[in-house]
């Protein structure tokens, strides 16, 4: 199986849950775990290949201009995590199953957890950085989901977002690094960048860029000072719990700081960040763990403790200290999701997990304390158990570390770290499972079903088997993964209980007994620790984002304040700004080309482009005057385009005007005629000035352009000299649309199809929601004319509209080598069908209407998406176009396009984008139209002297218009 399906099916198994959410949990956990196991089995059939030390590898290109390639490796490191990821979370999701409640939607958990479980299992497979990046953020969204399961409760929504927040912005800041990484490295490929490693080390970018990833790498593995999210997450499910704290989200860090180890560790940079972070987490996470009186709190904070303890090893940069971090990933993985599920069992059945409200459980829940005490142990690190042998090679490490020249700092560091690491885990035996049957539990505890714990009962086995025979069980694994994390050549030390009396021994003898007097000691030392101040990290953390907001919000309130010209002013400023750096540069050259003679028609055309501009200005609070003026000067451009030979863009230009003058007449419909003079005359001053600069500014560089040839070749020329080579058009226009700028034409049919369907909701809450009643409120103040619907009108629209259609249909056809195209062709259309509302009336073109306008801007996406797609059947990137010429009996030769496709969806995109917006306005306008006439009958009804307002016009005046004073006495406003 490929490594790029087994990726891909937690992705594609996550549809099933939601399709079977209704048929029962049984069937929803069945699919999830199906799903989970035929990736495990895929990834299992590479396993002697990759034990042998073979590299199994998928390579897609994607985005390969910016090195992104949708790449897959399996090798040893990816292999041991992959089957973590997968293995623990069929366990997971058994468990899950009798875990959940009816009242938990199941289909939508495991729906979550297979979101996850593909994000990890694509970071640990993946052989590209940027590919890796994008897995990465999936894990922080999707756990995201996970954490905030349980919507209704509040420290759930609470730990989700602190993760998220923490998590995501160490995400950007491995972004960050991980491109400075391949920068230096000349490739993404992670492959490629372990080959790397003297170049990476000596560039002077090694630092930012090790410390940028350690970002990443330290939040997403809860390293000090970045730990506190992590127990904050405990308000997720417990088989969420498991799942994160044993072999996915937290060991994602690590996975990363493993698979760049080869690279980045060996200096000393490397050395004193990660490993004396891994030092301090290790410390501080286990002391606090110990006083915690809730079991998932308590695990929680022991998993930074045993993550601090793998980011020691990782940091040390030796090979032997390389296997112990692989070993303890393990070890790790084993005993802590053996734990969380153990203390999910004890809050299913007690309905607490508070370890003062517990013991004597073992007498009540024999099958489950087995399970508890047999992790914790190993968790304590005591002999025979899976846990006691890498601690052992912790410590071994430890005990020959020098750390700034003192010999003994970080051997007693060690030592005080497993001393808490043993009392806490004793302490979650002894006081949760040990001592008397109490009376007072909230609910008669019981060891539950078979099915919830059948997954913890096998992580034991594997906790006692690999604790016996290591060299058996766990050897080969740690052999093949370690070897992937040093870079070959690994020759591996027998792992085995007795080595002689060791430092390591002595140190973790020292630590086992004082871990035992520690929890003999717990009363006076909880005292003492609940007394003494120290800084709480939530608080911080909430202060900090508090204050962030503030930030934000002051200044969000201060430049986002609504004000159109006030964002309109910082453009502009910045803009001259820019401008006014980059011109006094002095780079450029002096003129090479002559100007062209100013003709008197161009004079003529440019005084009046320049008249109607100013009468815009001087004008704008008119708002119909403003209206004919703006299209006065669209067309004036129209006209410069034809001067230029530019036929296409005239075309397009005089369509848009004709097309944005109905829909904004129908828009002004519901304004006021006029608008208010807001600005002072200072401010008004103010904005002429910096109009003004800002265009000359632009005129300036228009200028600096045009009469200086360019020294390198021009976008232009490649596309007059390969437009009909590539595209198979002679019209240049129209073949950087639909070919070469495809992807960007494609965006903008489906924004303009968006923007329309945007119109059309908003039209419906006018008509149909709350809003409706400032529609019926609303009042038109100008009279309206006594005819409808012309005669002349009618007649023409009649005339005109298959003619307009036809000259529709050859602008389409002729557009790939002369002007035109499906752009032009739509707007022309949609002319043709917008006079048919003008002179017939909204009711009456719709009520002929045949298909909905929906539905054409559906098909329009459609049909440009699918003849993009295409392309990808002849092995040629997304909307690549082809052409070829045919000859049919009765026919000259002729050309055909794949690009006629794409233009038919531009096509109808245009269209049933026009129309349904005017359809949109079109409707608020009949509709305010019926409520006038409603008010005119009304009057008339209650008033006879009124049916002469009634006669001349249905419209209901508003206040302030001089009418005659029998009119305002009919309409009941006479003062």
């Amino acid at each position: 199986m490929s490594p790029a399906l087994i990726a891909a099916l937690p992705f594609l198994g996550a549809l099933l849950p939601g399709i079977l959410i209704r048929t029962g949990r049984s069937n929803t956990a069945f699919a999830a775990g199906l799903t989970s196991g035929l990736a495990l089995l895929g990834l299992l059939l590479h396993l002697p290949a990759v034990m042998r030390g073979e590299v199994v590898q998928a390579r897609f290109e994607w985005l390969p201009a910016i090195g992104l390639n949708a790449n897959f490796m399996i090798d040893g490191l990816g292999m041991l995590f992959a089957t973590l990821i997968l293995g623990i979370g069929i366990l997971i999701i058994v468990y899950a199953r009798f875990y959940l409640t009816k009242a938990d939607p199941a289909g939508q958990f495991y729906t979550y957890l297979l979101l996850f479980q593909g994000a990890m299992v694509g970071i640990v497979l993946s052989d590209n950085i940027l590919l890796l990046l994008v897995f990465w953020e999936l894990t922080s969204l999707s756990s995201f989901l996970l954490i905030g399961f349980w919507k209704h409760l509040p420290e759930g929504r609470q730990g989700a977002r602190m993760a998220l927040t923490v998590t995501g912005l160490g995400g950007l800041s491995m972004i960050a690094g991980m491109l400075i990484l391949g920068n230096i490295a000349g490739s993404y490929d992670i492959s490629v960048i372990l080959t790397q490693k003297a170049a990476i080390q000596a560039s002077p970018l090694y630092l930012p860029a090790l410390i940028l990833i350690l970002g990443g790498a330290f939040t997403k593995s809860a390293q000090f000072p970045f730990h506190f999210w992590l127990p904050h997450a405990m308000a997720a499910p417990t088989p969420v719990s498991a799942y994160l704290h044993s072999a996915t989200m937290v060991k994602a860090g690590l996975f990363l700081m493993a698979r760049l180890w080869p690279v980045l560790s060996g200096t000393p940079e490397w050395f004193y960040i990660v490993a004396t972070t891994g030092l301090i987490t290790m410390l501080i996470g286990a002391k606090i763990a110990l006083f915690k009186d809730d079991l998932k709190a308590l695990l929680a904070f022991s998993t930074v403790s045993h993550l601090g303890l793998i980011t020691f090893l990782l940091g040390l940069g030796t090979k032997t200290a390389a296997v112990a971090a692989v070993f303890h990933i393990i070890n790790h993985a084993t005993f802590k999701a053996a734990l969380f599920m153990s203390a999910g069992i004890v809050d299913h059945e007690t309905h607490t997990r508070d370890l003062k409200r517990l013991g004597g459980l073992r007498h009540l829940m024999p099958v489950t304390a087995t399970i508890a005490t047999i992790a914790a142990l190993s968790m304590a690190g005591i002999p025979l158990f899976n846990g006691f042998l890498s601690k052992e090679l912790m410590l071994e490490e430890a005990a020959h570390t020098v750390w700034a020249g003192a010999a003994w700092l970080v051997p007693l560091v060690a030592v005080i770290a497993a001393l808490f690491s043993a009392a806490y885990s004793f302490r979650f035996i002894v006081h949760g499972f040990f001592g008397p049957v109490r009376d007072d539990y909230p609910h008669k505890p019981h060891d539950p079903n078979f099915g919830m714990w059948l997954s913890p009962a096998f992580l034991v086995v594997l906790v006692v088997l690999i604790g016996l025979m290591p060299m058996t069980f766990a050897g080969p694994v740690v052999q093949m993964a370690a070897d992937a994390v040093v870079g070959g050549g690994l020759h591996m030390h027998p792992i085995k209980h007795w080595h002689g009396l060791t430092p390591a021994l002595v140190m973790s003898m020292i630590a086992t007994a004082g871990g035992i007097v520690l929890l003999l000691s717990f009363a006076p030392l909880k005292r003492m620790w609940e007394a003494a101040p120290r800084p709480e990290a939530k608080a911080i953390f909430d202060w900090i984002v508090a204050r962030c907001a503030c930030v934000a919000s002051w200044i969000t309130s201060g430049l986002h304040n609504g004000s159109m010209a006030r964002y309109l002013m910082m453009f502009t400023l910045a803009s001259i700004a820019v401008g006014v750096w980059a011109w006094s540069g002095g780079t450029q050259g002096p003129a090479t080309r002559e100007m062209l003679p100013i003709t008197p028609v161009a004079l003529v055309g440019w005084v009046m482009l320049i008249t109607a501009t100013g009468c815009v200005v001087a004008f704008h609070h008119n708002r119909f005057l403003a209206l004919v003026l703006i299209s006065i000067v669209g067309l004036i451009v129209s006209i410069c385009f034809i001067y230029l030979s530019a036929p296409d863009l005239a075309l397009t230009q005089i369509s848009v005007e004709i097309v944005t003058a109905v829909l904004m007449l129908l828009a002004l419909n519901f304004l006021p005629k006029t608008t208010k003079i807001e600005s002072s005359r200072l401010k008004q001053g103010f904005d002429a000035v910096l109009s003004i600069a800002g265009g000359l500014g632009i005129g300036a560089l228009i200028y600096a352009l045009m009469v200086r040839d360019f020294a390198f070749e021009t976008m232009s020329n490649y596309h007059l000299a390969n437009s009909y080579k590539l595209g198979g058009g002679d019209n240049v226009v129209n073949v950087i649309l639909v070919d070469f700028r495809g992807y960007d034409t494609y965006g903008e049919v489906t924004v303009l199809g968006i923007a329309a369907l945007v119109i059309f909701a908003l039209t419906e809450a006018l008509l149909n929601g709350t809003a409706s009643k400032k529609l019926i409120a609303w009042r038109p103040d100008m009279l309206r004319g006594g005819d409808k619907h012309p005669l002349m009108l009618l007649v023409a629209t009649r005339v005109l509209l298959p003619i307009a259609l036809l000259v529709g249909v050859f602008i389409f056809l002729r557009g790939h080598n002369l002007p035109g195209g499906g752009f032009i062709a739509g707007l022309v259309v949609a002319i043709a069908l917008v006079m048919q509302y003008m002179a017939s009336g909204f009711a009456w073109t719709q009520a002929r209407q045949k298909v909905y306008y929906h539905v054409l801007i559906a098909c329009g996406v459609l049909a440009a998406g699918i003849t993009g797609a295409g392309a990808w059947f002849n092995g040629m990137p997304f909307l690549t176009s082809d052409f070829g010429y045919f000859k049919l009996p009765g026919l000259e030769k002729f050309e055909l396009a794949t690009a006629a496709g794409f233009d038919l969806g531009v096509f109808l995109g245009v269209v049933g984008s026009v129309l349904l917006a005017l359809g949109g306005l079109s409707r608020l306008a009949r509709r305010a139209a019926v409520l006038d006439e409603e008010r005119g009958a009304h009057i008339v009804a209650e008033k006879p002297e009124a049916r002469e307002v009634a006669a001349v016009s249905s419209v209901a005046y508003p206040e302030g218009t001089p009418l005659p004073r029998r009119w305002l006495k009919a309409r009941g406003e006479e003062q």
